[in-house]
């Protein structure tokens, strides 16, 4: 059997045990054709790039499957006809990560905004301030006067 990771896209207006159910419909479906699923990853509510059929969030859930192609196929014709399911995606992978995806790490890598050094800019208090003498005055018009 091949390993496989899927990934899909729930409408937002679902609540999560309706996210959970259809985990677990879909989990049915791969064990009766012959499949099984080993972790689940709930990512959660997020914000999505584009609207997707009038959605601008949706809830992102990650499979880990070992399952014949025909139980996937099946489980991909089935999320066709589903109308809470916006999105879904499947790539075939040589083998399955044993720890948490990359989406559930905690980025910790990145600097904070406090934790800048200021970029090219030299802050405010460093700067020399500007006079109004600093400039010089334009000619008066008498059209202006």
């Amino acid at each position: 059997m091949a390993l496989y990771e899927h990934v899909f896209l729930a409408r937002q207006d679902i609540s999560g045990q309706q996210v959970e159910a259809l985990v677990e419909q879909y989990r049915g479906v791969l064990e009766a054709n012959g499949g099984k699923v080993g972790k689940v990853e709930n990512w959660g509510l997020k914000t999505l790039t584009y609207r997707i059929k009038k959605n601008r969030k949706a809830y992102y859930t990650l499979m880990n499957i070992d399952a014949p192609s025909a139980a996937v196929d099946e489980m991909e014709r089935q999320m066709r006809f589903n109308e809470d399911i916006l999105r879904y995606i499947t790539i075939r992978v040589e083998e399955h990560d044993e720890g948490q995806s990359a989406m559930m790490q905690k980025r910790d890598d990145r600097p904070r905004r406090g934790d800048r050094d200021g970029g090219d800019r030299p802050r405010r208090e460093d700067r020399p301030r500007r006079d109004d003498d600093d400039r010089p005055r334009r000619p008066r018009t008498e059209e202006a006067a």
